[in-house]
């Protein structure tokens, strides 16, 4: 991928100009966004990796193409919804924010370029003692393993949590969150990654390689599944009597409607279960992002970032990606001199 040579106005960009796979990125350029008067400019210094990236690339299920990006083809074009970069112009309206201002967020696409636009509500300011890499892999994944725990989950101090996908990029933040709200933590995983876990400070480790933590005899009041692959009613046989199953992962995926329908039997299930099912569904709210930031900075939680990335290598991290066997979090450094400086 060689970018073509445009004039200074415009900017490096990874373009996706069609569903598909990741080899149909392309880097090269694109015109730099003016910010509205609700919007400011970012200058992009890190962007973070999510499983939400891999299924607006291949466009799958394609009920996502029906959320607003585009039915044919992406209608925004450059992809990328995690952030983390130095504010570089504002909008007229714009209050919260000034040029000169360290940010990080989830945004709606556009973070894999060296500048995107974006609205004040979308972001937080990020503090100097953490770093733009590490920012960038907190929107979206940290916050889907906070409101998984405690919102879904109604985690509370002193009880079992199970995390199922424990090693991945949702399951290495939940492991060191549901820590912090008091409870025992079980992580499942390969037994490679078994180490890592009890880095992050999981109490006990379950190698799904050697042992299928269903047919053991522990039991847990909440299962924070972020794979799908077992049975909800396997994944109940663990629970306790009022247990709760929340998942991120809804079971075996239909390529119309992806986990829906694990989804739908699951919420069915419940009227007939006092164990409940709770599907879990990420909310962009920059108040979580603050709070899990402030857990950064005091030292709770340490974002585990496996592998780092140049835009040219997008399509070789997508595919990892993609593979489901990804560790931690990956982030691609638009900027390298940036990150270097902090």
């Amino acid at each position: 991928m060689t970018p073509s040579s445009l004039p200074s106005s415009s900017m490096k960009a990874v373009l996706q100009p069609a569903y598909g796979q990741p080899e149909l990125l392309q880097l090269g350029r694109s015109e730099r966004p003016i910010p509205s008067d609700e919007q400011l400019r970012i200058r992009v210094v890190a962007a973070g990796l999510n499983k939400g990236d891999w299924h607006l690339l291949t466009g799958t299920p394609y009920l996502v193409r029906l959320m607003g990006y585009g039915f044919s083809r992406p209608n925004k074009p450059i992809p990328g919804m995690a952030v983390a970069g130095w504010v570089e112009a504002v909008g007229g309206k714009v209050q919260a924010f000034a040029v000169g201002d360290a940010v990080f967020g989830e945004i709606n696409r556009g973070a894999f370029a060296e500048y995107v636009c974006v609205s004040e509500k979308e972001l937080s300011l990020k503090p100097s003692s953490v770093s733009f890499e590490d920012a960038a892999t907190l929107p979206v994944a940290a916050t889907t393993a906070l409101q998984g725990l405690e919102e879904a989950g109604g985690l509370q101090a002193g009880q079992r949590v199970l995390i199922n996908g424990a090693a991945g990029g949702v399951g290495s933040f939940a492991v060191q969150i549901a820590k912090i709200l008091g409870a025992h933590v079980t992580g499942v995983c390969s037994a490679r990654n078994g180490e890592l876990l009890r880095s992050l400070g999981a109490d006990e480790v379950v190698a799904y390689d050697q042992k299928d933590f269903t047919k053991e005899q522990a039991r847990y009041d909440l299962i924070l599944d972020m794979v799908g692959n077992h049975p909800l009613a396997a994944l109940r046989g663990v629970l306790t009597p009022k247990g709760r199953v929340v998942s991120g992962a809804g079971g075996a995926e239909n390529s119309w409607v992806g986990p829906m329908l694990g989804i739908l039997g699951g919420m069915i299930s419940n009227l007939y279960n006092a164990q409940r099912f709770v599907p879990l569904a990420n909310v962009p709210r920059p108040k979580d992002l603050i709070r899990i930031v402030q857990w950064v900075e005091a030292g709770k939680i340490r974002p585990f970032i496996d592998r780092r990335y140049t835009m040219a290598q997008l399509p070789e991290a997508l595919t990892v990606l993609g593979s489901g066997h990804s560790r931690g979090k990956s982030v691609v450094l638009v900027d390298s001199v940036a990150v270097a400086e902090g």
